[in-house]
């Protein structure tokens, strides 16, 4: 090493000067758990405020039902959920009609194109069905 080098890093190091900077009070990145996450994000308050305008109930039982659906259709149609036809069943559609026999029929149409029988499968899902409520869209309440 020369003389002149050694200066200037033996300089550098006595001066000792590191500069650091600190963010202002709410700001700072996205991921940082720094002052930006308070408990009164109104991202999670509109959440809880959602789930709250609808029964959790229905709620569970409508995703027990669709799930149970997408697993006897696959067994139905011998494919995984992406492979499957295009089968619409709409419970709503389905609580609004008045007769099992109707609900059978509408049933029946969406599944023409199983080639297995369906019947024990439609059975099923209108027992499964019986009691449950149309969903209606939440109602405004005075929050």
């Amino acid at each position: 090493m020369s003389a002149a080098s050694t200066e200037t890093s033996s300089a550098l190091s006595t001066a000792g000067s590191r500069v650091f900077f600190q963010p202002a009070p709410g700001v700072g990145c996205v991921g940082s758990a720094g002052p930006i996450s308070t408990g009164d994000d109104p991202v999670q308050k509109k959440q809880g405020k959602v789930t709250v305008k609808y029964d959790r109930k229905e709620l569970r039982k409508r995703l027990v039902l669709e799930e149970w659906i997408i697993e006897q259709l696959s067994e139905l149609y011998d494919c995984e959920e992406e492979e499957m036809p295009e089968v619409e069943i709409d419970i709503d559609d389905l609580l609004e009609v008045n007769s099992d026999d109707e609900r059978a029929s509408k049933l029946q149409e969406s599944l023409i194109d199983c080639y297995k029988p369906t019947e024990d499968f439609v059975r099923e899902l209108l027992g499964r069905i019986r009691g449950m409520r149309k969903l209606s869209a939440p109602t405004k309440k005075g929050l």
